[in-house]
């Protein structure tokens, strides 16, 4: 029996939104641009769930677009933006920390001249507003924040980052969401943002589902063409079963989210003590301001990759970081940014907890962590220098 401790990389479907799919997984199997009634019933399926979706972030039902998950929605949101206006400016301010559908798809824009500013953050991940503010010019199209970082946990000052940003007329504002949005509260109105990405399987949601926030009369030009869906914004077949289960899943989410949010801090802040007694760890991100499920840490003198694989052994999932950059060789940037050296930061270790996890896999975990930790960490006698390489030297 495996104790799951990767919920920031993927939940598990939950029933309420797998019973909500599965009639469009199967009856109702109509492609929702048709105008037949087999068509028509997909549509109706459809249209609900951009409606519910709407109600639950205080947007219009018109400003959000299904996408196939919040990879593509950030693609959207930024090469539709940076494109819409170039004619404008060419400067795209985002932070050191970002997830990397965000940095990689700036760099991207970075070939075709666009010019991205990357604004450093403090040791715990948080933005100073004076920094980001000087980061603006008179050449800035949008700025593109984490709401929540999805390594180490950090949330941002999301209000005073945004107000600074408003002083700076004609500059949108993108945030990513997606790590966010189980526990943090999004209304798009009291936000002040310009676009905003989900995705789905974040919060007990469909994988490969995703929804874009496009405030009302934000120009964006579609970076997918082929059809009239979305209202022409993204083209192709709308995965209707998708979209259903994803407005199912918020809609429990926000309904729950106080309760969640005391239940996995309680979990977290057990597991947190055992791990932290361990010699030589060392928690990341902010003590406080942080995700509540998510507990991230450096194990110095045990390489991070050498611990998920031993712990995976040993029946708990966990991770060293971002699912995304899982077998890159790299240590990771948001650990760098926050100032940890590199061989430090190969040392990191992501344990996310979620609403199905339960105080008795997290007494087992704690255990086995601590074991596995101390049994990868060198010897006293190993961890020395030999005496004939010193001697030479």
């Amino acid at each position: 029996m495996t104790i799951y401790l990767d919920h920031a990389a993927t939940t598990p479907l939950r029933r309420e939104a797998f019973e909500a799919m599965t009639p469009y997984l199967t009856e109702v199997y109509g492609n929702p641009s048709s105008p037949h009634a087999v068509g028509r019933r997909a549509r109706a399926g459809l249209d609900e769930a951009r409606e519910r979706m709407a109600r639950a972030l205080n947007a219009e039902p018109r400003e959000l677009i299904f996408t196939s998950g919040g990879t593509e929605s950030i693609n959207l949101a930024l090469k539709g933006v940076a494109w819409a206006g170039k004619a404008h400016g060419n400067r795209i301010v985002t932070s050191a920390v970002e997830h990397h559908g965000v940095l990689h798809t700036l760099r991207h824009l970075e070939k075709f001249g666009f010019e991205i500013v990357e604004v450093p953050v403090d040791r715990y991940g948080r933005l100073d507003a004076d920094q980001l503010d000087s980061a603006i010019n008179e050449r800035t199209i949008a700025v593109s924040l984490l709401l929540a970082n999805n390594e180490v946990g950090t949330i941002q000052p999301i209000a005073e980052l945004v107000t600074r940003i408003r002083s700076h007329p004609g500059v949108l504002i993108h945030v990513d969401a997606v790590a966010a949005a189980p526990y943090v509260a999004l209304d798009v109105r009291a936000l002040d943002v310009d676009l905003l990405s989900l995705a789905a399987h974040k919060f007990e949601g469909p994988k490969g589902t995703g929804l874009l926030y496009l405030r009302r009369g934000t120009i964006l030009l579609p970076q997918i063409q082929g059809g009239s869906q979305e209202r022409y914004r993204r083209a192709g077949t709308e995965d209707v079963a998708g979209a259903v289960g994803m407005a199912v899943a918020y809609e429990l989410a926000v309904a729950e989210r106080e309760k969640t949010t005391a239940y996995v801090t309680k979990l977290r802040d057990r597991l947190r003590e055992t791990v932290l007694n361990v010699l030589g760890v060392e928690l990341t991100g902010h003590p406080r301001r942080r995700l509540p499920g998510l507990l991230s840490v450096i194990v110095r003198d045990v390489d991070g990759a050498d611990l998920v694989s031993a712990l995976d052994l040993n029946g708990v999932a966990a991770s060293v970081g971002s699912a995304c950059t899982t077998g890159s060789l790299e240590p990771s940037h948001v650990l760098t940014a926050l100032g940890y050296p590199e061989d430090e930061a190969r040392g990191s270790l992501r344990l996310s907890l979620g609403r199905t996890s339960t105080a008795v896999d997290v007494e087992a975990a704690a255990s086995i962590i601590s074991s596995t930790i101390a049994r990868l960490r060198p010897s006293p006698a190993e961890a020395l220098p030999d005496p004939l390489e010193v001697a030479t030297t």
